[in-house]
């Protein structure tokens, strides 16, 4: 697999793909980020992110992780001093979940975002942005909360963050796509040069295959999850025998193959009794897709493996969360 081909992979929209193939050209030392507002416990959709920048550090760039405490504050989430403890639990996730600790740089927003000249910069964005310019890059962040002046200078600060952390690539799930926009049309005005961006998937509900999975509602995974729980999430999972199901609904097991599993394993081995035919091994994500839909593999099985290899994933940072509770 090419640099390209790597940094790329298992992504919904690459903006834009002239500007990646230039950095595909010569990856070393180029500076690659994610923000997140600190939550405590790592999710499936935090360890999505991550597996994408287990795949950029592999292709020799740098990880920039910001712990995202004055973007929490904007949000609500607590004081300052409740957001940078919730931030270091999960520092020692992400370390433990497998991201390379020389390559990963730790940065608290709160280490420069109130800076005079941060402040200054961010002003002059205010300057620059419509109010509907700016809502509209945070509606799908802010879900339906009722918005407040914080939620529009919220993703004028994430623009800026691109800037402040002298990055090369901003990578973000598909739901940081307005955000992402709105920096690439408004750093040039301040004197700054746009990013390239890659948007990873959102993954469908795991219990229906509909709309996004959720930390908040429905049925999710993390890091705080048993054996024991991973295994009734899963097998309870919405799973039809197609990698295609009907109207807008997804197939959520596959996802979870698709972008947790097979990107973090070289062969996944579906364990099954000799009388239904022995196991199977697979190389890669579209010989387990296809398998499923001719009906070789029985959704029973593909989500028995499924909570083998996710348990596997998740038990560092399980431990990790428990040392941190003694």
């Amino acid at each position: 697999m090419d640099a390209h081909e790597l940094i790329t992979r298992n992504t919904d929209e690459v903006v834009t793909d002239e500007e990646v193939q230039d950095l595909a050209e010569n990856p070393e030392g180029k500076r690659v980020y994610v923000g997140y507002e600190p939550s405590g416990v790592l999710h499936i959709g935090h360890m999505l992110t991550a597996n994408k920048l287990i795949d950029l550090q592999d292709a020799g760039m740098e990880v920039v992780i910001l712990l995202a405490d004055v973007h929490a504050y904007l949000n609500g989430k607590g004081t300052f001093e409740e957001i940078e403890e919730t931030a270091e639990k999960m520092r020692k996730q992400f370390l433990a979940y497998g991201l390379d600790e020389e390559n990963t740089e730790f940065v608290y927003g709160s280490e420069y975002q109130l800076e005079d000249d941060y402040a200054l910069d961010l002003h002059k964005l205010e300057l620059d942005t419509t109010l509907n310019r700016a809502q509209r890059a945070m509606a799908e962040i802010q879900g339906g909360e009722t918005a407040k002046v914080s939620h529009v200078v919220y993703p004028l600060m994430q623009a800026l963050d691109i800037e402040y952390l002298d990055l090369d690539l901003a990578v973000g799930g598909l739901d940081q796509r307005k955000v992402h926009m709105l920096m690439r049309e408004e750093l040039p005005e301040i004197g700054y040069e746009a990013r390239p961006c890659l948007h990873t998937p959102i993954l469908a509900d795991l219990g229906t295959g509909e709309g996004k999975m959720s930390s908040s509602s429905g049925v999710t995974i993390s890091m705080e999850d048993s054996t024991a729980d991973i295994e009734e999430k899963v097998n309870s999972a919405f799973c039809p025998p197609t990698r295609d199901p009907e109207g807008d609904l997804e197939n959520p097991v596959l996802e979870i193959f698709r972008y947790h599993v097979f990107p973090r394993f070289e062969r996944v081995v579906v364990e099954r009794p000799e009388k239904y035919g022995g196991n199977l091994e697979y190389d890669d994500y579209e010989a387990l897709a296809d398998d499923l839909e001719s009906g070789e593999l029985h959704p029973a099985d593909a989500k028995g493996a499924l909570a083998n290899y996710l348990d596997e994933l998740v038990a560092p940072g399980r431990e990790k969360l428990r040392e941190l509770e003694q």
